[in-house]
């Protein structure tokens, strides 16, 4: 029985990535098409002979009803429409022909990335959006902070859908900041595809393990190379050089006492000095220029940083500590003003 084949094809590959059963359909049958494109022409240039109609309906059918299969070059959304039409028409024929579905290529893991990609593209280009072709990476720094406590918020309360969306949030940041690299001047430019080469060239160089045949006793181990790897790749003169010194001063410190403790650096935490009586006018804001006040702020600083190695020592995290007992006296504060 003739068939009319409808060829799904991803619009995000290369037009001429076709499976061999796809190029064979389309060498051995009458090939038919909506319009001109990439794939029209990729499929002229194999040396088969593709007809533009604007009547697909009548000329697909036109053709099976003299026994032959005919191929259905669908566009990039997939002509579901058309796919219905022929379907309804094909069951009150039964006999006329078969309706196939064939996929030439599909889409591999990420391929919406892409899309992400084209669409900020076409925001960032002239005629796009003012707005965001107005940014620069320094005015969009606090936004791209924002966003990822927006996505740290959403795992803390263990909800995946909203975590999702955040990291869509996150992923716009990283896409635009790329677009508007692009336009730095020639020589300093980046783009989208260096920033992902970059990623990928580092995990396979950092992980010899799952890339290179290297083998590791436990997660300790594959710390540790990660780590030597790292200090091998930047040559840094310090263990805290590459510290984000940006990041809150609770995470800061933590981060600093890792490294020292991982470089094997013995350095003993700074001793609190006595801190003056407190100010009488305990509503005023501390003048952090008079010297009573800067004792008192580093003799705070100091019991802080003590605090947070405790934490470490404990296998506790400061952070999230302050965190979670900053939120219970917020609700605190919530349920005594209703009580009010």
């Amino acid at each position: 029985m003739a068939r009319i084949v409808l060829l799904v094809t991803s619009p995000r590959l290369p037009a001429g990535l076709l499976t061999a059963a796809a190029w064979d359909a389309v060498r051995a049958n009458p090939v038919f098409a909506g319009a001109d494109g990439e794939l029209v022409t990729a499929v002229r240039a194999a040396g088969a002979e593709v007809t533009v109609t604007e009547d697909p309906a009548a000329d697909l059918l036109a053709v099976v009803a003299s026994g032959r299969t005919v191929v259905w070059l669908a566009g990039p959304a997939g002509d579901q429409a058309l796919a219905r039409e022929l379907g309804m028409r094909l069951v009150r024929e039964p006999g006329l022909a078969e309706l196939e579905l064939m996929y030439g290529s599909w889409d591999p893991p990420g391929a919406r990335l892409l899309d992400a990609v084209a669409v900020m593209d076409r925001l960032v280009s002239p005629g796009g959006d003012p707005w965001k072709r107005a940014q620069t990476h320094a005015s969009l720094a606090q936004f791209l902070l924002e966003e990822c406590y927006e996505a740290y918020d959403a795992i803390e309360a263990g909800d995946l859908d909203a975590l999702r969306e955040e990291l869509g949030d996150v992923l716009l940041q990283v896409v635009l900041h790329a677009r508007l690299a692009q336009e730095l001047p020639e020589g300093e430019g980046w783009n989208v595809d260096d920033v992902a080469g970059g990623l990928v060239e580092k995990m396979i160089r950092r992980n010899p393990h799952v890339f290179a045949g290297r083998t590791v006793e436990d997660i300790d181990e594959i710390v540790d190379n990660w780590e030597q790897i790292k200090r091998a790749e930047k040559a840094r003169g310090s263990a805290m050089d590459g510290i984000a010194l940006a990041q809150p001063a609770l995470a800061l410190a933590a981060k600093i006492l890792q490294r020292a403790e991982r470089a094997g650096v013995a350095v003993p935490l700074p001793a609190a000095d006595p801190s003056p009586e407190p100010a009488a006018a305990a509503t005023a804001p501390p003048a952090v220029d008079r010297p009573d006040a800067l004792v008192a702020e580093h003799g705070l600083g100091v019991e802080l940083l003590a605090i947070v190695a405790r934490a470490r020592a404990e296998g506790l995290d400061a952070e999230a500590a302050l965190r979670r007992a900053a939120l219970a006296y917020a609700e605190a504060v919530r349920a005594a003003e209703g009580s009010a």
